[in-house]
């Protein structure tokens, strides 16, 4: 699962703030984004339909459903999935030879690797 940016944008808004009425959001993403009113209820709205928040009332009162956690774990798993065969060790190594860890990143790696391996 991988959230489209407006989808993330919403939730980015609502796991830094907590719980928020749709009249907060859209005076936060109005101030963020430049969204309007009737732009951000409709993204709320669709967020609600996902099951990416949660409405109560009163107030149209939206509350996170998924952490940013577990987002983050959904789509490093839908990136393995969908480009690397499910293989961690082909994504580590694309990473290393493309040049986008640095040495102090591939030493921090290799002493995590170490200690998964001692765990």
């Amino acid at each position: 699962m991988r959230l489209p940016e407006s989808d993330r944008s919403v939730m980015e808004a609502f796991w830094e703030r907590g719980p928020m009425t749709a009249k907060e959001a859209a005076k936060l993403l109005g101030e963020r984004l430049g969204w309007s009113k009737t732009t951000t209820y409709t993204m709320l709205t669709r967020c609600v339909n996902k099951g990416y928040l949660s409405r109560s009332e009163p107030h149209f009162l939206c509350t996170p459903v998924l952490t940013k956690e577990q987002v983050s774990r959904m789509e490093t798993e839908d990136l393995l999935q969908h480009n690397y065969n499910g293989s961690a060790d082909l994504l580590v190594a694309a990473l290393v030879d493309r040049k986008l860890l640095s040495a102090k990143e591939i030493k921090k790696l290799y002493e995590y690797l170490q200690q998964m391996e001692e765990a």
